[in-house]
């Protein structure tokens, strides 16, 4: 049975998430754990914050929380397109980071699903400090579900990577679990800066990927001189990607894709989810 955490605020990007969650794992069974955080202990929220657990949806006592999630899993069982989804509600008072990180020990759990409102008012952030926080420093797969994310049959997955790491298991595990679950192509992207040749050992990360994959349908493809959002824009819209997938041990990469400012001509941090691997 697989496990997933999913923090909910009672808003309708959460709502939006776990929809999506419901659709993605349609297939599976999946032990669902609806988290909330009350509001007093969660992180303070700025202008750049996606506000998780700080509208005024979340205010009330712990009462009121409790109320609000057993109401909500009530809603979402009739959503479930799966027989073997299950629903359970868990109330935390304390920090979002230490209170994911103690249900993932606890519950086992395999995906962290959390929902994002996209860019903040003045297009500073993409993804909030919340979601940014719980990236950077909880080592487990986390699914980031933009505002605008619809559930489509899911047939592309990128995985973007400047072949400059070892792939280890968890990485490679967590990639090649969610191509099994949509049975869907992998569609391997590198972006260079500059028009240079891959390096001994970038050759060789690559060539694994290839002989790990080779049961599945996936290709290889670069860009080149081009500015990232730019090129994953691109990319998305040629190959009509569905998930991308990167390792959060590539800060900077990550960095780029998820929290710089972007023109409005870049709509997938808005549209197309993303999946952040950990080692």
């Amino acid at each position: 049975m697989m496990n997933v955490l999913i923090p909910t605020d009672f808003s309708e990007n959460s709502h939006n998430a776990i929809r999506y969650a419901l659709d993605y794992f349609a297939a599976i069974p999946v032990n669902f754990y609806l988290l909330h955080i009350s509001p007093n202990t969660a992180m303070p929220a700025d202008d750049d914050s996606d506000l998780l657990f700080n509208t005024a949806a979340s205010q009330g006592t712990a009462q009121g929380s409790i109320t609000s999630l057993r109401e909500e899993i009530l809603h979402f069982k009739l959503l479930a397109k799966n027989a073997g989804h299950q629903f359970f509600a868990i109330h935390e008072n304390m920090l979002l980071v230490e209170a994911i990180r103690k249900q993932i020990d606890a519950k086992e759990i395999d995906y962290v699903l959390m929902g994002t409102k996209g860019a903040s008012k003045n297009n500073r952030n993409e993804i909030g400090s919340n979601t940014s926080e719980v990236i950077t420093k909880v080592k487990c797969p986390i699914f980031v579900i933009p505002e605008n994310a619809r559930f489509k049959k899911i047939k592309n997955i990128s995985f973007l990577t400047d072949y400059n790491c070892i792939y280890r298991n968890k990485v490679i595990n967590g990639l090649s679990q969610a191509l099994l679950i949509q049975k869907a192509a992998l569609r391997v992207l590198h972006i260079r800066s500059q028009n240079t040749m891959l390096s001994a050992a970038q050759t060789d990360n690559k060539g694994f990927l290839h002989y790990f994959f080779k049961d599945i349908k996936h290709s290889f493809h670069f860009l080149e001189n081009k500015n990232i959002e730019a090129g994953v824009q691109d990319f998305v819209e040629t190959w009509e990607i569905d998930l991308i997938a990167v390792v959060a041990k590539n800060l900077n990469l990550t960095q780029r894709l998820l929290f710089n400012r972007i023109n409005k001509s870049i709509s997938y941090p808005y549209e197309v989810p993303f999946l952040i691997l950990h080692e």
